[in-house]
């Protein structure tokens, strides 16, 4: 199988470990990925600020770097949501129709496409895991609270077979974290709020990472940690999927 990876502007720029990961963890498992070089923003920071029409231009290279492929793999929710249900185009609009429908977030495709049940994995550490609002209530790879519905969680499912991994339990199991992207620019008090009790609740119960599908939640969270000088890392989770070094050098690079 050949998938097309596609990296997140924010991820290239602040989080390549967790491009990285993303690729060594799919190449583990016995996935050919290619990386079109050509790549760029999937278009999502201007259209969630009302500039939809000015994305053409990102929305028309997806395409063509990404029309070959049969899975195109995202280790990133919102980027993700916002391919499968925006990419648009004036000039190809049938091939971004079916493009869309290609699109995978990476805890998607491991679960859904690949169906892992196995990992060559090591993480002996307390794990909280934040649920985005992307990823629960837009690709649904958990359960939401509020339904009186079974629960499941695709993120749990995969952590589980990591070796020495130590879920934690939250309070709050799917809140909000604030970020919710020109949101924490726009509303930014209130933002910053929401952010604070999210990492308290990590906190409270334990938690010496914060991992999740998105990062742009783990690095509003991560900002926040840092301004209280916490101890608590926060960590993509391709990463811990793909984990086998040692306690040491995980410390060293967080």
């Amino acid at each position: 199988m050949t998938v097309g990876l596609f990296v997140p502007c924010y991820v290239d720029q602040f989080y390549p470990q967790a491009g990285i990961a993303t690729l060594e963890l799919l190449e583990k498992l016995g996935v050919t990925v290619v990386y079109p070089e050509r790549q760029t923003c999937c278009g999502q920071p201007m259209a969630n600020s009302g500039f939809s029409h000015l994305t053409a231009g990102c929305d028309d290279l997806f395409i063509e770097s990404f029309r070959e492929f049969e899975y195109v793999v995202v280790p990133s929710g919102s980027c993700s949501l916002h391919l499968k249900d925006h990419l648009h185009s004036k000039t190809n609009p049938e091939e971004a129709r079916k493009l869309r429908s290609r699109v995978f977030e990476l805890v998607e495709f491991l679960t859904d496409v690949l169906q892992v049940k196995r990992l060559d994995a090591r993480f002996p550490y307390k794990v909280g895991l934040h649920q985005s609002c992307h990823g629960l209530r837009g690709l649904h790879l958990s359960q939401m609270s509020e339904l009186v519905a079974p629960p499941f969680s695709k993120p749990e499912q995969l952590l589980g077979l990591v070796e020495g991994i130590e879920l934690i339990s939250l309070d709050r199991v799917d809140e909000c974290c604030g970020f919710g992207g020109t949101f924490c620019v726009f509303e930014e008090a209130v933002s910053a709020k929401m952010g604070k009790d999210r990492v308290a609740d990590h906190m409270r119960n334990g938690a010496e990472y914060i991992t999740g599908a998105d990062l742009s939640c783990l690095m509003h969270m991560e900002g926040i940690l840092k301004r209280q000088k916490s101890n608590l890392k926060v960590i993509h989770i391709a990463e811990i999927l793909n984990s086998k070094i040692s306690n040491d050098v995980i410390k060293e690079r967080y």
